[in-house]
């Protein structure tokens, strides 16, 4: 079992996961609109992957820190990823390898949003339950950064996610230069639980997939 302890800078809160065998790789992972890095999801996945030797941090992003509850204001978005950007400089303090990036909903948006401003801020993306458009209008597509995104990028998403259909999904995902992989969760919505199902233990062997695949081709 990996140990976990809070963690507080300046300017990032949260909790560390630490494994018992590291690999010197991390993942700095974030919240929703609606939660915190407490989310259950977040939780569960970073238990996976620091049993798997990287090092996790769950952070809270900058609107979070600011209010307790609410959703984040889209005129502070730019802050919530430079708030992200510092989480993942806090991680590089930590591991000496890669560092990767992810998030539930809006975090993934606003840390994909980040790769693509940033490539080099994260090694790779983990993105959950990714808000492609708003739920009923599907002709609000949250794509245009996409393109732009360099790093190699693994999707777990919801069959029955009201945020974007499998086959709006799989066609988004077409837009990134890089190496994807879509984790579908059948039955699942966009918070991606489902009773006792292991959602950390399907995303885990495919993202290290991913990444290792990724890393040897460029290597």
């Amino acid at each position: 079992m990996s140990g976990v302890t809070a963690f507080s800078s300046k300017s990032v809160n949260g909790f560390v996961h630490e494994p018992e065998r590291a690999t010197n790789d991390g993942l700095v992972i974030t919240h929703g609109a609606s939660g915190d890095c407490k989310a259950s999801l977040l939780v569960e996945i970073a238990n996976a992957f620091s049993s798997a030797g990287l090092y996790v941090l769950r952070c809270d992003l900058a609107f979070r820190r600011l209010k307790g509850s609410g959703p984040p204001s889209p005129t502070n978005a730019a802050r919530d990823r430079e708030s992200l950007l510092e989480a993942a400089g806090e991680m590089r303090r930590i591991v000496s390898g890669s560092v990767y990036l992810g998030g539930q909903s809006y975090g993934g948006r606003q840390a994909s949003m980040l790769a693509a401003e940033h490539p080099e801020a994260c090694a790779g993306l983990l993105l959950l339950s990714y808000p492609l458009h708003p739920p009923g209008r599907p002709q609000q597509l949250r794509t245009a950064h996409l393109p732009e995104i360099h790093v190699p990028s693994l999707f777990a998403h919801g069959s029955r996610d009201p945020f974007g259909s499998i086959d709006e999904l799989s066609a988004a995902i077409q837009l990134i230069p890089a190496a994807t992989d879509l984790c579908i969760v059948e039955r699942a919505g966009h918070d991606l639980l489902r009773g006792k199902f292991d959602i950390a233990g399907m995303i885990l062997p495919r993202f290290r997939t991913l990444m290792f695949r990724s890393a040897a081709r460029s290597g």
